[in-house]
């Protein structure tokens, strides 16, 4: 007889937990699958160090292979589930198809950059979900310092150093506070104009920072972020993006290069796909994490709405920490559905918030104690070790080189602006050029594509745009010689990315709800 098949969709903190805990429970009785993009975990809590130069990137990632030696990995993005067939249809990192069948079906596909109907924040702004979005993060501020420190032109350096982060949750707060130190610690080798530095400003629509967290947490942030020089504005948005700037809602327009967009996520366009009932886009579940009315599908995550029983009436929210304790009982629920165990329903006690400041600096509320200053910083990295499912030697050497060592402010180019759009529903694989399977620019939200996306040159002074010419990275000038292979060559047998066709991962085709705004 046949071993039944389990497949996961994704590898994120949900997806990642049900493997793993499967792995262990099925002793070779299943076999596991887990379908994701990439080859491994992404440890999304600590990417605003990589992007400050803190942590190298191979620190936030767990080898998926290395790390579940009884799962069986396949590379590529889930596209369309045969829910009556059992099959789950997917296209591969070279634009091959796949089909997988199944006995159980785990949907874990996570969540994407939220969009909102600002305009020109799609053209122009960049999210903070993936690898390389942190990546291209790190070369883009450490490009536009050097470009500002070479400039005679104060108003052109002043736009280039100041920086503006949208939304003022865990991820805007530790961009915004990584990144000030970052800037600082750039100029301190290399100086701006006299009484020049770098500007951070963070915006929100909330009236307090970290409005999730309590309130003696965002009053700590708060401080903090303060004291450092960022610019914290509550109460404002962005009105419209341009390529010069952004128009803020109070009327005030702040000349920039950078546009960081962090103000939430929305689970992944694959749950709606589905045809199942939705609540806000994530899929309906019951508390043992199963779909009624499809009892081998189950769903876990920031895809699935899971009710919380200690909260009768609401969902549990989109956060990593849930979605870590719901991997766990997703996989003993599926093993309980093949006769092993008894069903569990998801229940959860919060054990407590962290968040990291930049430094010894932090905020948090370990089992409901509220810290500061030295101490919660430690609880924080202490927290962050003890979380990750590998490498924590390595992130432990990073923090005590950064500690006693100046960071390496260098820009490799290796993410261009236009691989890291901010309305794809992959951000965890930056686009490359010569990937037929992209879909006709024409007909996604926004109609043509922008010139700094896609199958256009990028604009000349757009924020997040790509290098000037004879910067790294960018054109040489038309009087110089081109020699060696351009790096966006497109393999022979592929398309290159033309004014119709952009390259790698199809983008989003999720609209925008009313309730969005």
């Amino acid at each position: 007889m046949s071993r039944p098949r389990i497949v996961i969709v994704g590898a994120g903190f949900a997806g990642y937990r049900t493997a793993q805990t499967l792995s262990r429970t099925a002793r070779g009785r299943a076999e596991i699958v887990l379908l994701n993009p990439t080859d491994y975990f992404l440890y999304l809590p600590l990417l605003p160090q990589v992007a400050a130069g803190v942590l190298e990137p191979r620190r936030v990632t767990v080898s998926l292979s290395g790390t579940l030696p009884h799962v069986r990995l396949v590379l590529g993005e889930a596209g369309r589930i045969d829910l009556d067939a059992r099959q789950v249809h997917y296209t591969g990192p070279e634009g091959e198809g796949g089909t997988l069948s199944y006995d159980r079906l785990v949907l874990a596909a996570g969540s994407v950059n939220k969009l909102l109907p600002i305009p020109g924040v799609a053209e122009h702004a960049h999210g903070f979900r993936g690898l390389p979005e942190a990546l291209y993060l790190r070369d883009h501020v450490t490009r536009q310092v050097e470009l500002a420190a070479a400039t005679d032109d104060p108003k052109r350096c002043s736009s280039r150093c100041t920086f503006v982060v949208v939304g003022a949750g865990y991820t805007g707060t530790e961009v915004a506070a990584h990144g000030q130190l970052f800037t600082d610690a750039q100029v301190a080798k290399q100086p701006l104009r006299t009484g020049m530095r770098p500007r951070w400003i963070l915006l929100d629509i909330a009236d307090r920072v970290l409005p999730e967290l309590d309130e003696r947490l965002s009053r700590t942030a708060d401080t903090v972020l303060r004291e450092r020089g960022v610019d914290v504005r509550m109460g404002t948005s962005v009105k419209e993006a341009t390529p010069d700037g952004v128009l803020l809602t109070d009327g005030e327009f702040v000349e920039t290069r950078t546009l960081v967009w962090c103000v939430g996520v929305r689970p992944d366009p694959l749950a709606e796909s589905l045809g199942l009932p939705l609540e806000r886009g994530r899929l309906l579940v019951d508390p043992h994490l199963q779909v009624p009315g499809r009892p081998e599908v189950f769903a876990c995550g920031d895809a699935a709405a899971v009710p919380d029983l200690e909260k009768p009436g609401s969902y549990t929210p989109m956060t990593a920490q849930h979605a870590w304790r719901q991997g766990k009982v997703c996989a003993h629920n599926i093993a309980a559905s093949f006769g092993d165990g008894e069903r569990r329903a998801y229940r959860h006690k919060d054990l407590g918030f962290v968040v990291d400041l930049g430094g010894v600096k932090a905020a948090a509320n370990p089992l409901g104690v509220n810290l500061s200053g030295l101490a919660a910083g430690a609880v924080t990295r202490g927290y962050h070790l003890a979380a990750m499912p590998g490498n924590r030697v390595r992130v432990a050497a990073d923090w005590l080189l950064d500690a006693v060592l100046p960071r390496q402010a260098v820009q490799l180019g290796l993410v261009r602006s236009w691989s890291v759009p901010l309305d794809t529903a992959s951000p965890e694989v930056a686009r490359v050029p010569g990937r037929p399977e992209g879909e006709p620019a024409k007909t996604r939200p926004g109609g043509e594509p922008a010139k700094n996306q896609p199958g256009g040159e990028p604009a000349k002074n757009q924020p997040g745009g790509e290098p000037a010419r004879n910067q790294p990275g960018g054109e040489p000038a038309k009087n110089q010689p081109v020699t060696g292979t351009p790096d966006v060559a497109p393999p022979p047998d592929q398309p290159g990315p033309g004014p119709d066709v952009a390259p790698g991962p199809v983008r989003r085709t999720d609209r925008f709800t009313e309730g969005d705004a």
